[in-house]
């Protein structure tokens, strides 16, 4: 299985060689070399005893904006008004709060400090957006992502409360659609984002999608809902 080592070389190889998903290693996180991964499909993943690894895997999991439903129990939570939904207005806490927080299915967390350097950096640049779920003032729930033309791609989300983060989900799921998003990203297929009735896609499928998205013009500054 090749993999290619980058360069100081503002470049990638092209995702559709990625056999077993991972395409690449080395290289930096600058937001320039982030958003020209993001536009291929590509994203970086590795462990603090690894190098920068880039992979573009086949399958991949995704969210359609226009035909995303949320189940009746969370469209139930939702209606509840349990929940205020922000955006943009605590960035830095819900990055931290999804590398703090443990998942079963993980063993300690790939959501390094250069990792929340590198998206912090891509926030104040207008590209990386957060939505937040408070409960009394507190922050319970959230998720964060990148934002590249009719594009979100999502990188992580956190819960202190049941059901906080997937009320932020729809809540981003609902601005996308709202705004003529295309694709929501999800990456990699898990029992979790299935839960959340994501589908799978074949990797030349979603690069398609991709392609014609990231084409429309990007959201770029603070989001805010309504």
């Amino acid at each position: 299985m090749p993999i290619y080592r980058l360069t100081k070389k503002l470049a990638f190889p092209p995702p559709e060689l990625a056999e077993d998903g991972l395409l690449a290693v080395g290289g930096d996180l600058s937001v320039q070399r982030l958003l020209l991964a993001y536009q291929n499909g590509i994203f970086p993943w590795y462990d603090e005893d690894e190098p920068i690894l880039w992979w573009s895997p086949d399958p991949r999991m995704v969210f359609l904006p226009e035909q995303w439903q949320p189940s009746r129990r969370l469209a139930r939570t939702i209606r509840s008004g349990r929940y205020r939904v922000t955006a943009d207005t605590a960035f830095e806490e819900v990055i931290h709060a999804c590398a703090e927080t443990p998942r079963s299915h993980e063993q300690g967390t790939w959501i390094l400090p250069q990792m929340i350097d590198a998206y912090v950096a891509l926030h104040r640049e207008g590209f990386a957006h957060s939505f937040e779920c408070w409960e009394e003032g507190e922050l319970v729930g959230g998720v964060y992502g990148v934002s590249i033309g009719a594009c979100f791609f999502g990188e992580s989300m956190f819960h202190r409360r049941t059901d906080a983060s997937k009320v932020a989900f729809a809540t981003m799921v609902e601005c996308c659609r709202g705004w003529d998003f295309k694709v929501v990203d999800a990456q990699l297929p898990n029992p979790h984002l299935e839960s959340l009735r994501g589908v799978t896609l074949r990797r030349a499928e979603f690069l398609a999608l991709l392609g014609e998205a990231v084409k429309a013009p990007t959201r770029r500054g603070t989001w805010v809902i309504g």
